[in-house]
């Protein structure tokens, strides 16, 4: 029976949980989207109370591997890794698109439905574009993790991809992303699912499937995934 640490800082909300043997047990969230660094150790610190473990009673850290912001997965990164070269623990990584499918799929009751589902995870990118994948009811990939413009009948051309390899499938969207998608057009067989906001409690059930099969990482080499290089602007002013 794993107590597992979560820590979700791959979008706007940042979290933190606490869960055993796959489930949530403490939970705590914050919409600041400015304030990743300052409010996820204390987020931590209420988790650890409201379960009554330690951190030193735990026996791994899990994260939201990305893609996401990339200032807020490096904070993420830096607190889960602390914490495992403090105390000795293993750093689980959990794909954020994974963890929101899996949620979108539960919502939806994929499990007890006799049709076909693919669920499509979206997180919010610049401009018209959103960072997505396709997986099917197990969570396997149907497509990669991509970026994706939501223009130019892409869309559509990435929906028959998909219909092309699961004929019939009514697809599921979830995440920040997914409102770009349905103010811009109306695809045949899209649902859109009530899970938009990320959650460390998304990452819960995957975390203990990745331990108990003890797929860890390697802290000296491990980074999130960030999908794309972060955008730096360089300033037009005259130098001093």
């Amino acid at each position: 029976m794993a107590k597992i640490l979560l820590i979700e800082t791959a979008t706007a909300v940042c979290s933190a949980a606490i869960a055993l043997d796959g489930e949530v047990i403490a939970l705590a969230e914050d919409a600041d989207t400015s304030n990743h660094a300052a409010r996820l150790t204390l987020l931590i610190q209420a988790c650890t109370s409201r379960s009554g473990f330690s951190l030193a009673g735990l026996d791994a850290v899990a994260l939201s591997h990305g893609p996401g912001s990339y200032t807020a997965l490096r904070v993420g990164a830096s607190v889960a890794k602390g914490i495992c070269y403090a105390l000795d623990k293993p750093l689980i990584a959990v794909s954020t698109l994974q963890a929101l499918a899996q949620a979108a799929l539960h919502a939806y009751g994929a499990a007890a439905s006799a049709q076909a589902v693919i669920a499509l995870p979206m997180l919010d990118a610049r401009r018209n574009e959103v960072w997505t994948a396709a997986f099917n009811a197990d969570l396997q990939d149907v497509l990669p993790p991509q970026p994706l413009v939501l223009e130019h009948d892409l869309f559509v051309n990435f929906i028959e991809t998909i219909r092309g390899i699961t004929p019939g499938a009514v697809f599921v969207v979830s995440g920040n992303g997914a409102f770009k998608l349905f103010s811009a057009q109306n695809i045949e067989g899209t649902v859109c699912s009530p899970v938009q906001n990320c959650s460390a409690a998304y990452l819960a059930a995957l975390a203990e499937s990745f331990f108990q099969s003890s797929n860890f990482q390697d802290l000296t080499y491990y980074e999130p995934f960030y999908m794309k290089p972060p955008h730096i602007t360089v300033s037009k002013k005259a130098p001093y």
